[in-house]
């Protein structure tokens, strides 16, 4: 079963969260953020040729023309491949573990795994962020030493930073799976 509902990131911006519900103890979540937009992508690289003929102008150096569309060219690669992920998913199975995954516009996908015996709780923090407090889904990993403590807290949806509503929606449902998780564990 696959739902999908509209959300808004934490500045205003358009989210789409898709909910796969594959069993009782395996769920999907991917929050998608909007592609890259023609209009903006348009106006930086008008903005840099046109500041590229200006100079052109001055100097007459045919060079400056060549380094600006070089630039430009490289500058939106690394961006597309490194810096704007489209999708972030994340998938939890009781008896298995927690996937993480991010989809670059590049169509890179970078994948993060966690066993669920290292993994103690999910819980919704809070942050100070760009003079204002958001809230963000993360993961308490079990210290091995300690069995009480915490060794690690693994933040969730770290691009497309949801707002508490639609992080609400993700952690009852994450909690449901772990306390299916934990009753099939102490069962004899």
């Amino acid at each position: 079963m696959e739902e999908e509902q509209s959300f808004l990131d934490i500045c205003g911006g358009s989210l789409t969260l898709q909910r796969r519900y594959y069993s009782p103890s395996c769920r999907e979540f991917c929050l998608s953020s909007p592609p890259l937009s023609l209009r903006s992508l348009t106006a930086v690289t008008c903005t840099v040729w046109l500041a590229a003929y200006g100079f052109f102008t001055l100097c007459e150096n045919s060079m400056i023309l060549s380094a600006a569309i070089f630039i430009t060219l490289l500058g939106l690669l690394g961006y597309l491949h490194f810096v704007k992920i489209d999708q972030e998913a994340l998938l939890i199975i009781d008896s298995l573990g927690i996937q993480m995954t991010s989809s670059y516009a590049s169509g890179k996908e970078s994948t993060t795994f966690i066993e669920m015996d290292k993994v103690k709780d999910i819980v919704i923090n809070e942050a100070i962020y760009m003079q204002k407090v958001i809230y963000y889904l993360c993961i308490l990993l079990k210290d091995p030493v300690e069995p009480h403590g915490i060794s690690q807290v693994v933040p969730v949806f770290q691009s497309a930073k949801p707002r508490l509503d639609c992080l609400i929606e993700v952690y009852r449902s994450c909690q449901e799976i772990l306390a299916h998780q934990k009753a099939t564990s102490t069962s004899p």
